[in-house]
C-alpha cells in the first residue's frame, strides 16, 4: 500500500511528545510525505491544524503518540475511512502502540516502504435499544462494558446469545471483549487473554454474585443481548473506557463484530509473546 497524506495525532502536554512530532514532520517532509496534524499539535509548532474529523477524511495512514487511551479513539475514528494506524508508545503498557520512540525512525522507513504487514484487529458494534427504539450506537476495538456505580446494588443482566437465554448475571457488571481487549478491563477481572488474530467475543462478568459464573469465549458471529432488569438509576455502558451513557431498566445492549476494522501497521520483528513477557513480566521472580 502507498501512502501519500500522513496524518498525526498524539497525546498532548507532554515535552516529549512536541519534540517528538518536531523532528518527525521534516523527516517525513524530506521523503515526500504531506503531514497534517491535529490542531492542538499544530499550534504550538506553528503549523497549520486540522480537526480530527478532517484528518480521518483525508489521510493514508494515521500516527498516533501516545498510549493504548489514544490508540482507542483514533481507531474508533478511522475504522469506518480503513485507515491503517501506527502506533507510537508514549504511555505506559502500551499493547497497540508497539512501536517505541528509540526505534521510531527505523520502523518507520520500514513500515512506509511496505517492508512490514499490516494486522487487522476485529472489532465490536453495541447497540442500545430503548423501549423497542435504537437510540445509540458505537464500535470499538477493546471492550463493551456495562457496569453499576459505586453506591450502586448488585445489578441483574439478563444475558442471551443468538436468542438462546444464556444466564442472569447478577454482579457489578458484564465485560464483552475483543481479543484485542482481553489484556485490558478483561484480564483484570479475570478474563482469559486472546491471541489478537483469534476471532472471538469474551464475555467476562464482574464480581458475579454466583462464584461458577465464569467468563466464556464464543463465536465472533454471535450475537450478544444483554438486558438490564433491576431496578437502578445507578448503570452505564462504556465503550472502550471513553465513552458511554447512562443506562435505564428494561434498555437492551445488542452486541455484534463490527462491519468495520481496525488496520495496525506492525513492526517487522513483532512478536506478540515477546510483547506479553515485557508488558505482564512474564517470567519475572
Amino acid at each position: 500500500m502507498e501512502f501519500k497524506r500522513i496524518g498525526v495525532i498524539a497525546k498532548v502536554g507532554r515535552r516529549e511528545t512536541l519534540k517528538v512530532v518536531s523532528e518527525m514532520i521534516p523527516w517525513l517532509r524530506d521523503r515526500g510525505y504531506e503531514v497534517m496534524l491535529e490542531h492542538a499539535l499544530a499550534e504550538p509548532l506553528h503549523e497549520q491544524g486540522y480537526t480530527r474529523a478532517e484528518i480521518g477524511d483525508s489521510v493514508d495512514l494515521l500516527i498516533v503518540l501516545g498510549g493504548d487511551g489514544t490508540m482507542l479513539s483514533a481507531a474508533r475514528l478511522v475504522a469506518p475511512k480503513d485507515v491503517p494506524i501506527l502506533g507510537v508508545n508514549l504511555g505506559g503498557l502500551g499493547f497497540i502502540t508497539e512501536v517505541n520512540v528509540s526505534e521510531l525512525y527505523l520502523a518507520l522507513q520500514k513500515m512506509l516502504t511496505g517492508e512490514c504487514s499490516i494486522e487487522e484487529r476485529m472489532m465490536l458494534q453495541a447497540r442500545v435499544i430503548r423501549h423497542g427504539e435504537e437510540i445509540a450506537q458505537y464500535n470499538v476495538l477493546n471492550d463493551v462494558v456495562v457496569t453499576k456505580g459505586a453506591l450502586a446494588r448488585i445489578i441483574d443482566l439478563q444475558t442471551f446469545i443468538d436468542h438462546n437465554y444464556v444466564t442472569t448475571y447478577k454482579a457489578d457488571g458484564l465485560i464483552l471483549s475483543t481479543p484485542t481487549g482481553s489484556t485490558a478491563y478483561n484480564l483484570s477481572a479475570g478474563g482469559p487473554i486472546l491471541h489478537p488474530s483469534v476471532e472471538c467475543i469474551v464475555l467476562t462478568p464482574i464480581c458475579p454474585h454466583t462464584l461458577t459464573n465464569r467468563p466464556i469465549v464464543i463465536p465472533a458471529d454471535s450475537v450478544v443481548e444483554v438486558s438490564l432488569i433491576s431496578e437502578s438509576e445507578d448503570v452505564f455502558l462504556t465503550l472502550d473506557g471513553q465513552v458511554g451513557m447512562t443506562l435505564r431498566r428494561d434498555d437492551t445492549v445488542t452486541i455484534r463484530k463490527s462491519p468495520y476494522r481496525t488496520r495496525l501497521l506492525m513492526p517487522c520483528e513483532r512478536d506478540y509473546f515477546q510483547v506479553l513477557r515485557e508488558k505482564l513480566n512474564w517470567g519475572m521472580r
